[in-house]
């Protein structure tokens, strides 16, 4: 390489396999835990480090983040300051691209097959409901998905959710028209969100989004729909949600995010029987930190060649 060996900064708190991959695949550069290391004396950062202090770092080339999500960055201030001495950022999107669309797959299947309506009879009064439960099922077919925040996600659970015959259609804050699907911005949601049977909230954390789907939202979403949520909690007001829930406008919820985080033990979100919950757990994956070490390296190579960076942000 024509400028020598590389400084990493690092502060990945994974299993040991993971970094003992990371240790030799970064040869011949320099891997440097971050509790040794103030992320400004490096070249290179990868992990969760802190965003103003990367973009004061004038040495700092280049930002891996071990997640999809990249809000902190994603201010004028730090953008100007990444521009500025011609420094890069990227996400782990494409890492966590695929377990989280065949989450948001798996709670689509778990409505249409009412799997959470007989898992309750079976943990509770171990009623036969099969009449019931029969005619509350419905096949994924015919109906309209709107997903709202087009990424990584969503592109990957467009590809899964193609062989079903559902009309997906996306809405982004600008769309770029290479969109595998019908693309519009956010400003023509309203109209898709009465005529929808699912809608997807795969929005991130910022300023722009934070209780997007408000009260006003929620209700014009088609009486019967399907709200699934694992963008992030902060984009949902929770108790417009709940009163959706319990006066039967939406049928169902769907949420792997909520505000706040963990959702306390005694929310009512909990105790409804139409709302399901995981724990932020649609990314997760149990070679999760693997994939994680696999896509820096194949980065930092790209890196190295002075070849494009993939999931690259700035």
């Amino acid at each position: 390489m024509p400028g020598g060996p590389l400084t990493i900064w690092c502060d990945l708190a994974a299993p040991e396999p993971a970094l003992a991959m990371l240790r030799a695949g970064v040869a011949p550069h320099l891997l440097v835990d971050g509790a040794d290391l103030a992320v400004a004396q490096a070249d290179v950062a990868f992990g969760r480090p802190d965003a103003d202090r990367c973009a004061e770092a004038e040495r700092l080339e280049w930002v891996q983040l071990a997640t999809a999500g990249y809000t902190a960055f994603d201010r004028a201030a730090v953008r100007a300051a990444f521009a500025k001495r011609g420094a890069r950022l990227t996400s782990s999107s494409s890492v966590y691209a695929e377990p989280c669309a065949q989450h948001l797959l798996a709670f689509m299947l778990a409505d249409a097959r009412q799997l959470a309506r007989s898992l309750r009879h079976q943990l509770g009064d171990r009623a036969w409901m099969s009449e019931a439960t029969r005619a509350a099922s419905y096949l994924l077919r015919g109906q309209t998905v709107v997903v709202v925040g087009f990424g990584a996600i969503a592109r990957r659970l467009g590809e899964l959710l193609a062989p079903f015959g559902l009309e997906v259609v996306a809405f982004r804050r600008t769309p770029h028209g290479d969109e595998p699907m019908p693309t519009f911005g956010l400003g023509a949601l309203e109209p898709w969100l009465g005529r929808a049977d699912h809608v997807i909230d795969v929005l991130p954390a910022s300023a722009e989004t934070a209780g997007f789907f408000g009260a006003a939202r929620i209700a014009a979403i088609r009486r019967g729909a399907t709200f699934y949520n694992v963008g992030r909690g902060s984009t949902v007001d929770p108790a417009a949600l709940r009163r959706a829930l319990e006066s039967g406008a939406l049928r169902a919820a769907y949420l792997d995010v909520t505000d706040p985080e963990p959702l306390p033990p005694d929310d009512p979100l909990w105790s409804l029987p139409t709302c399901v919950v995981t724990p932020h757990s649609a990314g997760g994956h149990a070679d999760e930190y693997e994939r994680l070490v696999r896509h820096f390296l194949a980065n930092l190579r790209r890196h190295d060649a002075g070849q494009p960076l993939v999931d690259q942000v700035i």
